[in-house]
């Protein structure tokens, strides 16, 4: 089962929430790329990745920021565990990643917590004194 089937799967409360972490860890996503850098938005004090299952998500995902529909957009093809074992840990504050954030219904967000980022950058609201603060 790939990414977007595991996503749909917990949807449907059928899903295995260790089986959804191993796909997207496997996955190859799409990571767009603008001013530089990886494109993210701050929410709740989370700094969120967009990364996309394949080019149709991500192109909805134009569509709905009103890009023009002949202008291509750069991205990136990041396997999920490079996003969270490499490029979270460089990152400031708490990071996590948004999957398919245009395909309502098929969204999915991997937090900054224990299990899917490196422990020393996880955010672990109620455990003192361990993981990040910052929310």
């Amino acid at each position: 089962m790939g990414l977007a089937e595991e996503i749909a799967a917990v949807h449907a409360h059928e899903g295995d929430p260790q089986a959804l972490v191993g796909e997207f860890r496997r996955a190859v996503l799409l990571v767009p790329v603008a001013g530089g850098g990886l494109m993210t938005a701050v929410t709740g004090g989370v700094r969120w990745i967009y990364a996309f299952t394949g080019e149709e998500s991500l192109a909805r995902f134009a569509r709905a920021r009103d890009a023009p529909p002949d202008e291509p957009w750069e991205y990136l093809e990041l396997l999920g565990a490079r996003l969270t074992d490499a490029v979270i840990p460089d990152m400031d504050g708490p990071a996590g990643v948004a999957v398919d954030v245009a395909d309502e219904g098929a969204a999915m967000l991997f937090p900054p917590a224990r299990g899917i980022v490196p422990d020393d950058v996880a955010v672990d609201v109620g455990v003192a004194g361990e993981g990040r603060s910052g929310l």
